[in-house]
């Protein structure tokens, strides 16, 4: 019996099971902050930024949601400081 319209139209059923964070290497995460890797590295080593090592040779990766989470934190304290008069407006200074 062929199918009808509505039928060939509905979206499949999601499928259960865990869903997995993105992963993001060192790099990317420089590129995304439009740091210098030696930043990366200190955030990673300090646990200001939480990362893991993975696999034999110990790659290292982020979670886009902690990466997320400390971007929104930095924007946080920024702002904090900016209330408290702790960056005044010649702090501030645009990029070449």
């Amino acid at each position: 019996m062929p199918k009808r319209t509505e039928e060939l139209n509905e979206e499949p059923a999601p499928t259960t099971g865990p869903v997995f964070p993105r992963m993001l290497t060192l790099e990317q995460v420089q590129e995304i902050l439009n740091v210098k890797g030696a930043l990366v590295y200190s955030l990673v080593r300090s646990g200001e930024l939480p990362a893991g090592q993975f696999g034999g040779r110990g790659v290292w990766r982020v979670r886009e949601s902690d990466l997320m989470a400390y971007i929104d934190a930095a924007f946080a304290k920024t702002a904090e400081r900016i209330a408290a008069g702790q960056i005044k407006d010649d702090d501030v200074t645009t990029e070449d």
